[in-house]
């Protein structure tokens, strides 16, 4: 291969003087070139020539040249030509200026072809034969011709070879800017890599480069190289980094650039305190962003539009706007930048007019023109009740922009307008626009069932299916359409992932009622390396919360405090819902108190919270102090207090609460309205629920459901059967809720088999809350062989369904059936749950067997049943009933926290077992408790006085209930037996005489059996023909009144009381004992007959 020699001399051929081996030019002209150079010229040459003479043999072989070619953007061949302006473009950018003459004269030489042209072997050859081979150049023409990666990487190889990356930071500074702007950052990197000591002009242009690239992890990591090689940093270095660490979520490792920047003291640098503010607020810390934008005295505005985007990325949108305010006041004229971040407030805060007014100043401005600011106003225009603003400014914008066709396609989805958002993309693939990813992330949410595969099928069509938005929304639209397996599937084949793909999977599994692959996949999410955000805690927080999974969720929250996520708004409500869901009520109210920030559904949630616990007073109270607050109710608010008020005391609150509603334009609401119309039937005002039913322009299937409930409620079996015909006559189609409300009306067993057959015509039969109702109809009317067919036809068995079944043999008195039923129900894996527990437990009490109370013991302490207070209570008095009060009494004394029903069923043991001291011992230290007896408490107490026979404490009692109202008529028969038993039957019977209401008979005969018992026949005679006079059929009376006389000795009496008995052919009841004879329950009549 021909060579070029480079000798001592200048250009009078190449190997002219010593350059052995070289070729002489014969070329004459232009000889005024020739001659004259200088010796720092000739340096330039020699080192130029050295630059590409890789091998070191003092020649440039054609090789040689065809890399230096390459690195001045000519890569060539043999066959390629070149022409006469390629030579004179090239020889230009070595720095000389050649006359078309002399290229003439050059090509005429070289070109034996004669076609006016040099191919590479004539360029080669003229290039030897002239002294203009390769003039003197520098690194930065070089570098100006490069126009992509293939050409960086040969100059890459030139200047390690030369040294001239590790010696010179100004080669390598023009370098790296090189590989950047052409997008070869791998590139620019390993260049990085090889300097030594990289000072502080070459670590921002690192910082710099990768931050425009979003390379945010290599960032950081070149920071730390830095860092550890001693580079120092300024106040261009750390609003690259903080940016990063925002990027990032690197919360801890931005604050520590925080305190780097203290110590260095460029703290009061103007772009660096922007980065900080910035930094913070996108983390959610807005507390620390506000307090540093206050201690800038003069804050410019890029510092108010930080903190804008800020307010505006956390949700906060009201204080948003409170600052765009204040940038008016400081006389600050709002940029682009303002109006980018706050016409976003403007739509969510649905400050329509305010939103105008930006559009006219931005068309007063000349920013309408900038292709962002349209799609923002056609979003604004979105939050309208009509899309009319958001089309037009469309039509008169659209033209060629795929953003604003973007943005018109997102207004519909906004609007659920799903529809015309696919018919808007059919009209831009119509008019020949190319759809980019925005495209389809924003129409893909618009895909149902039968269009999901076609756009899916647009998205591979043109090549963006491995595009990781797209990637991700075609994953949440099989989500959200229910083929979740799809969605796995389509997750799987991804070739990349980033943590909102791992969210989307997440939330999905979560919302198809999937909560523990979600949770699986949440752990795989943080093997592969993504550390969770704020929507990941927000969909395992609502796993947690399905699965009452009550640990796993508090380690959500410890993971949220280290990372400071629970500062963010969305990550607070979850937490709080999540408490709510997992009844722990303290723990709800307690982090509601130290949230950092509440908006409307913080507020929503926890009276929600209160409302189902019953804490009517402090869910007013809260309702009252969120309007002191200033807090926005929103028809959420009112449908969440609204089944609160349930009582006729509550009306007032209620109907203020409608009040509001008309005032706010909240009437319209359907589900307010029908939460209006179930509030005024409870509190017993059924024609005005019944008005507002009437007056709804427009009524849902709840709205039906809501009237027919409360008519059920209140027992209004005719109204309920009545709006049930006008709600088929109105072509409603009833749901299962509808037959739930109807099941209890039936007055036959053939109207529940007509029910029962619609159910199954319909396809609603499966719904486990109705076949329960239906169990519990027919177990109604007797047909128990019915309820057991129901229960086994059908194949998926909800526990509720085990729980009904068990609860009906309870209630026949077929406790062995029942327990029958609970074996079965553990043998076939089912979870019982604590009303299976307490039908188990009623079944043991039928049975009275300590055997199997000491079993059923054992698996309710096995299972962490105990803890549950109502299954507590119902040991209590199963053993009580069984006979051993002591074990009773220990459960009682270990309960963690005591209600009424549990002093009362202990007081009550304690009574029936006849120990009347301990019972009012145990009701003393009640009262000293602070627990208010209620009317059960009394009359176990008093039952326990009467069988003991303490009058006086009976009496004391008595006289405590009457001075805190008037007592209930069971109050009222405790008395007069615990009188009576004692022979105080005068103060008995004027008690009866003073009674505020009609005398039952059941009080009557039981002081008629005190007569008897203690031989007072006259009172007897009285009390008993006043029984005569009430119900002259019932033998009861005859009997009492007949052992009366018959015991006074009275027999003439009795006779004719016996003859009054015969005539009326009145007998009496036969009774009989139960006992248990080799584990089975028989009657005494049946176990001495066999």
């Amino acid at each position: 291969m021909s060579s070029v020699g480079i000798g001592g001399g200048g250009y009078k051929g190449v190997g002219g003087g010593g350059g052995g081996g070289g070729v002489s030019s014969k070329r004459e002209k232009p000889r005024g070139r020739q001659h004259g150079l200088t010796t720092q010229k000739r340096q330039e040459i020699k080192e130029a020539f050295e630059l590409f003479d890789t091998d070191g043999s003092g020649t440039i072989d054609a090789k040689e040249l065809n890399v230096a070619m390459r690195a001045l953007g000519f890569e060539m061949t043999e066959e390629q030509k070149i022409s006469p302006e390629d030579i004179k473009r090239i020889a230009k950018e070595l720095g000389e200026n050649f006359t078309d003459q002399e290229i003439k004269e050059m090509i005429e030489e070289a070109d034996k072809d004669r076609d006016g042209e040099v191919n590479f072997d004539e360029f080669m050859r003229m290039m030897k034969r002239t002294a203009y081979g390769l003039k003197p150049m520098n690194i930065f023409h070089l570098l100006k011709l490069c126009q992509n990666t293939k050409h960086l990487k040969p100059l890459k190889s030139l200047l390690v070879t030369h040294g001239l990356i590790k010696d010179t930071h100004f080669v390598l500074h023009e370098f790296v800017s090189s590989c950047f702007n052409l997008g070869a950052t791998d590139l620019a990197l390993s260049t990085f890599r090889s300097v030594r000591n990289p000072n502080v002009s070459v670590q921002n242009l690192m910082v710099r480069g990768l931050s425009n690239h979003n390379l945010y992890e290599d960032l950081l990591h070149v920071y730390a190289e830095c860092q550890a090689l001693n580079c120092p940093s300024d106040n261009y270095t750390f609003p690259f980094v903080l940016k990063a660490c925002s990027a990032l979520g690197a919360t801890e490792f931005g604050k520590q650039i925080h305190c780097v920047v203290l110590r260095t003291g460029f703290e009061r640098n103007i772009v660096t305190q922007t980065a900080l503010v910035d930094f913070y607020a996108k983390n959610g810390d807005l507390r620390i962003a506000r307090a540093l934008f206050d201690k800038i005295p003069e804050p410019d505005l890029v510092l108010w539009n930080t903190l804008i985007a800020g307010y505006s990325f956390n949700g906060f949108d009201e204080k948003a706007f409170q600052v765009f305010g204040q940038i008016r006041l400081s006389g600050l004229r709002p940029n682009l930048s303002t109006l980018a971040s706050v016409i976003p407030v403007c739509a969510r805060l649905e400050y329509l007019d305010t939103g105008k007014s930006l559009h006219c100043f931005a068309i007063k401005c000349g920013l309408l023109s900038n292709d962002f600011l349209v799609p923002a106003f056609i979003s604004m225009y979105a939050g309208d009740v009509e899309l009319s603003s958001a089309r037009r400014l469309f039509d008169s914008a659209a033209g060629n922009n795929v953003i604003v066709w973007n943005a018109m396609i997102a207004a519909y989805m906004q609007k659920k307008e799903f529809f015309e958002a696919f018919r808007i993309f059919h009209l831009m693939l119509k008019a020949g626009l190319q759809p980019d990813f925005v495209t389809f992330v924003s129409v893909i949410p618009s895909c149902q069932n039968s269009n999901g595969e076609s756009i899916h099928a647009h998205v591979i069509k043109h090549g963006f299916q491995n595009q990781l938005s797209v990637s991700t929304a075609l994953v949440s639209m099989y989500a959200k359409i229910g083929h979740i397996s799809s969605a796995k599937l389509l997750f799987d084949k991804m070739p990349s992932r980033n943590i909102l793909t791992f969210n989307t999977i997440v939330s999905g599994y979560v919302n198809n009622g999937l909560p523990e692959a979600s949770l699986a996949l949440f752990t795989e999410m943080q093997l592969a390396g993504f550390l969770p955000d704020t929507v990941s805690i927000v969909s395992i927080l609502s796993a947690c919360s399905n699965l009452r999974a009550f640990f796993p969720g508090k380690s959500a929250h410890a993971f949220c405090v280290r990372r400071g996520i629970e500062l963010n708004i969305n990550a607070s409500n979850a937490l709080l819902s999540f408490y709510t869901d997992c009844h722990q009520l303290a723990s709800s109210v307690k982090f509601f108190q130290i949230m950092s920030a509440k908006n409307t559904i913080s507020w929503n949630i926890m009276i929600s919270t209160y409302v189902h616990n019953k804490e009517v007073k402090n869910a007013s109270s809260l309702l009252s102090q969120m309007h002191k607050e200033g807090v926005k109710m929103d028809e959420v608010t009112l449908i969440s207090i609204l089944p609160s008020y349930h009582d006729q005391e509550y009306l007032g609150q209620g109907t203020s609460i409608h009040g509001y509603a008309l005032k706010m334009g909240f009437d319209s609401d359907i589900s307010l309205a029908n939460a209006l119309v179930s509030m005024y039937c409870n509190c017993g005002i059924l024609d005005s629920g019944n008005l507002l039913f009437d007056c709804m322009p427009e009524k849902s299937l709840e709205s039906w459901n809501a009237l027919m409930t409360s008519y059920r409620c209140h027992n209004l079996k005719c109204k309920v059967l009545v709006l049930f015909a006008e709600m088929i006559k109105e072509n409603v189609k009833p749901n299962h809720i509808t037959l739930l409300n109807l099941l209890p009306m039936c007055h036959s067993k053939a109207q529940g088999k007509s029910i029962h057959a619609f159910a199954i015509r319909t396809g609603i039969i499966h719904e486990a809350p109705l076949i329960t109702s239906l169990i519990l109809m027919y177990a109604r009317f007797e047909d128990i062989d019915l309820c057991s067919k129901l229960f086994e036809m059908e194949k998926t068995r909800d526990i509720s369904l085990w729980n009904a079944l068990m609860s009906v043999h309870v209630q026949r008195r077929k406790a062995k059936i029942a327990v029958t039923v609970f074996h079965r129900l553990l043998r076939f894996g089912f979870e019982p749950d604590k009303f299976s527990v307490l039908s188990l437990v009623s079944a043991c009490v039928q049975l009275n067997s300590l055997i199997l109370t000491d079993s059923a013991m054992g698996y309710i302490i096995c299972n962490g049943f105990d803890k549950n207070l109502a299954i507590s209570n119902s040991l209590i008095d199963l053993y009580a009933k069984c006979g051993n009060i002591l074990t009773a009494r220990k459960i009682f004394d270990r309960l963690i926290e005591e209600d009424s029903v549990s002093w009362n069923v202990m007081i009550s043991s304690y009574g029936l077992h006849g120990d009347a001291i301990s019972a009012l011992g145990l009701f003393d230290k009640m009262q000293g408790s602070g627990l208010k007896p209620d009317d059960n408490t009394y009359l176990s107490i008093l039952s326990a006085c009467s069988h003991a026979g303490f009058v006086e404490q009976g009496l004391r009692i008595f006289n405590s209930i009457i001075e805190q109202g008037i007592p209930s008529m069971e109050i009222y028969s405790c008395i007069v037996d615990l009188l009576g038993r004692a022979g105080h039957l005068n103060e008995a019977y004027g008690i009866l005489q003073k009674l505020p209401c009609k005398v039952s008979m059941s009080l009557l005969e039981s002081l008629l059996g005190a007569c008897k018992n203690h031989g007072n026949v006259e009172l007897g005679e009285k009390i008993g023909e006043q029984l005569l006079e009430i119900d002259s059929e019932n033998p009861g009376s005859y009997i009492v009144l007949y052992n009366l006389y018959a015991a006074a000795g009275k027999w003439t009496d009795a006779d004719k009381v016996r003859s009054e008995m015969e005539k009326k052919c009145l007998r009496k009841i036969p009774g009989f004992s139960l006992v248990v004879r080799d584990s089975n329950l028989c009657t005494l009549e049946s176990c001495l007959k066999s």
